[in-house]
């Protein structure tokens, strides 16, 4: 693009970016991620450093293997193998770390923030285990750390909750925080196919790694929820507080007698205030499949898209939806953030927006075993007189009341599966009561328990 000015010398052309200062990007990490955000910058750069009034120019893409082919091309000029002189490099102006996993980018991450350059980061389980010694960092070196890619891919939820909701408390925020296991769910329920082979499909289309375990135990969706409800609440969560469960035990049985009930089965983190403690700043906060009503718009989030659902006291029900992962939704993530930081560096307002403000010194995570929810429990039992009577005996013991009760018929054989349906109770009391049925005789297998979130606050 370029400008022509009238004078008194007659035309004068210049170029729109002459006036413009240059940011010096390295990207640590040329994955599929690292690509992306190559790619989105060399497609639209002059856009971005149109709107910013400042550029941003890639100087080096650090990886693994200079050989490697990539599905998005960098040019050769740009490769290297060694992180610590490009991070050291005092023409260096700031750093993307996508290299994944904790201790190498906890590494890099920290060199960087030390020598007060700005990070910007996709890397929840790294900010998950190690964010409150990283954002220190970054406030005592004068400069900050972007994590937006962090959470929830494409949806912007940091910025949501840092800025756009920053005048409200949060009395709930539920999300579907991971693409994989949403697309299991989805095509079980969908399509009537057990875990296993979707599971399958899904490492074959990519949306699953070979080893899934950080998606589909849960801890992916743990170490996002652990950002989310540190941010909401004003403390910092440990992951290990967090209480969490996968979807490998969700079987096609669970699928459809959710159905039948008025059901879909999600994966739900669940952040919220804890109701009846001393501490005002207690909060509940969990990562595990959950039945949610059919008409709630969670219910309608499919496939490997992502949802949060945040109420805030001023603003009331909000709900952000989008892509949670993949190349071009996290990239997307990853230049906002780029956006900010130079923005910042530019006006020299590293702090603008701490990466991170404790405001609840007294902030303290409930135990899972205190947590009230109605359930679902499906279990395997003899069909003879008597079988009902003894289970009932054991939950009315346990205070805990039915509100229904399901026991298909057509099943051949002397064992049938039964489901009730569960009023309010303690985890803890549902826990202990579960163990007790167990031992029945006239139980069978493992009984299967599962949260129900009717979303009533």
């Amino acid at each position: 693009m370029h400008f022509a000015f009238v004078g008194a010398l007659g035309i004068v052309q210049f170029h729109s970016l002459c006036f413009m200062g240059q940011i010096n990007v390295a990207i640590i990490g040329g994955g599929t991620v690292g690509g992306g955000v190559y790619q989105a910058l060399k497609r639209n750069g002059r856009l971005i450093a149109s709107r910013l009034g400042v550029g941003l120019s890639i100087r080096n893409v650090v990886v693994r293997d200079l050989k490697k082919k990539r599905n998005v091309q960098i040019a050769r000029k740009h490769l290297s193998t060694e992180w610590k002189p490009v991070v050291d490099n005092p023409k260096t102006d700031l750093i993307v770390e996508l290299v994944g996993g904790v201790k190498i980018a906890r590494q890099i991450v920290k060199r960087a923030l030390s020598q007060g350059k700005p990070v910007v980061t996709a890397n929840k389980a790294l900010l998950s285990e190690h964010g409150e010694e990283l954002f220190s960092l970054a406030t005592k070196n004068g400069t900050n750390l972007y994590y937006e890619a962090s959470v929830a891919g494409g949806i912007p939820i940091i910025k949501v909750l840092r800025e756009g909701l920053i005048g409200n408390q949060f009395p709930y925020i539920y999300g579907i925080l991971n693409g994989t296991c949403n697309y299991i769910l989805t095509r079980m329920k969908r399509e009537g196919c057990d875990f296993e082979s979707v599971l399958e499909d899904a490492q074959r289309l990519g949306y699953a790694e070979a080893e899934p375990s950080l998606d589909v135990d849960g801890l992916d969706a743990m170490h996002k929820a652990g950002i989310l409800g540190s941010l909401a609440h004003g403390f910092w969560i440990p992951p290990e507080q967090i209480h969490v469960e996968g979807i490998r035990d969700i079987s096609q049985l669970d699928i459809q007698f959710a159905k039948q009930l008025g059901y879909d089965i999600k994966l739900l983190a669940s952040i919220k205030p804890a109701p009846g403690k001393k501490s005002a700043n207690a909060v509940q906060i969990s990562v595990c499949p959950t039945l949610v009503p059919n008409g709630h718009v969670l219910a309608g989030v499919q496939d490997v898209f992502n949802a949060v659902y945040i109420g805030g006291d001023i603003v009331g029900e909000t709900l952000y939806y989008g892509r949670g992962a993949g190349q071009d939704a996290t990239a997307s993530a990853v230049v906002s953030d780029l956006a900010d930081a130079a923005l910042d560096l530019k006006h020299q307002t590293h702090n603008r927006i701490p990466p991170f403000s404790p405001h609840a010194e007294d902030g303290s995570v409930s135990p899972w075993e205190d947590t009230v929810s109605p359930f679902y429990l499906r279990l395997n039992v003899v069909d003879r007189p008597g079988t009902m009577s003894q289970i009932t005996a054991i939950l009315a013991k346990a205070k805990i009341g039915i509100s229904s009760i399901i026991q298909p018929e057509g099943h051949e054989g002397n064992m049938v599966p039964l489901i009730l349906m569960v009023h309010d109770a303690k985890v803890g009391a549902m826990e202990t009561a579960v163990k007790q049925i167990r031992k029945l005789k006239v139980v069978r297998g493992q009984p299967k328990v599962i949260r129900v979130e009717n979303f009533e606050e």
